[in-house]
């Protein structure tokens, strides 16, 4: 329920923003027909994993040699721009192995991604400022969107979108991820030997944004104020950092 004053009125800003929402559901004929089943989580800029933590280092492929394969544990800072929106999404950990199979070819191994949500100013119409709007705020959070290449710099993320108002299925990239050709913007640094650190940085500015799809009555509203579908105009800017250990000198389980 929105806050209300002394008088039982609801504050202008919020009753603004309630009633663009509010109009914007009733184009879709379904309002008062949904309820979302999704508890918000208030966004953290933290991530659940350090970036020195190998605990969600993969399995070995069978014949792999744990002298030659490595587990790499890598950190990122991304900054968006998808549709209309720009952000700098909290720190990005993924783990993942890399090594030769039996054969010679060289092979990898997923292991786990970790991220927590980002809050994108003015929520869900663009426009929420105060404390009366916490009903229309609206957080995004990135998800593996299961494909992966560290040597070519491909991978998917799904971008799940966050609100008490919004299905928890509501998502960008919900039926095909959103793929990402990743570009180095310049030479790898050694940070450190030992721990190896390695410090890097890249961006993809040809990938296309699809619409957020199973958002509840206000999936059509929400994607107007994303900008979304949006086929050309997005960028990906990525400042990362990664560690390694080969797998025979890993901790034992």
């Amino acid at each position: 329920m929105l806050n209300t004053t002394a008088d039982g009125r609801i504050p202008s800003l919020a009753r603004r923003a309630a009633l663009t929402l509010a109009g914007a559901a009733a184009l879709t004929g379904l309002v008062g027909a949904y309820t979302p089943s999704f508890a918000y989580a208030e966004p953290s800029s933290t991530t659940t994993r350090s970036a020195t933590d190998f605990s969600d280092c993969p399995a070995l492929p069978a014949g792999a040699d744990p002298a030659r394969w490595r587990c790499e544990v890598h950190t990122a800072a991304p900054q968006l721009t998808i549709g209309k929106v720009t952000v700098a999404l909290a720190p990005i950990t993924m783990t993942h192995a890399e090594g030769p199979m039996p054969d010679g070819t060289k092979a990898q191994v997923w292991g786990a991604m970790h991220s927590t949500p980002t809050a994108l100013p003015g929520g869900l119409t663009g426009t929420a400022a105060d404390e009366h709007a916490r009903l229309l705020r609206l957080a995004i959070k990135p998800e593996y969107g299961g494909r992966s290449d560290f040597y070519t710099g491909q991978f998917s993320l799904r971008l799940r979108l966050l609100s008490p108002l919004l299905s928890h299925r509501c998502t960008i990239g919900a039926s095909a991820p959103v793929d990402f050709q990743l570009k180095r913007s310049g030479p790898s640094q050694w940070v450190s030997q030992d721990p190896p650190v390695i410090k890097f940085s890249a961006y993809d500015d040809t990938f296309t944004a699809p619409a957020a799809e199973g958002c509840g009555p206000l999936t059509v509203p929400l994607n107007r104020r994303l900008g979304l579908p949006a086929p050309s105009g997005n960028l990906m800017t990525y400042d990362a950092t990664y560690t390694f250990r080969m797998y025979d000198q890993l901790p034992p389980v």
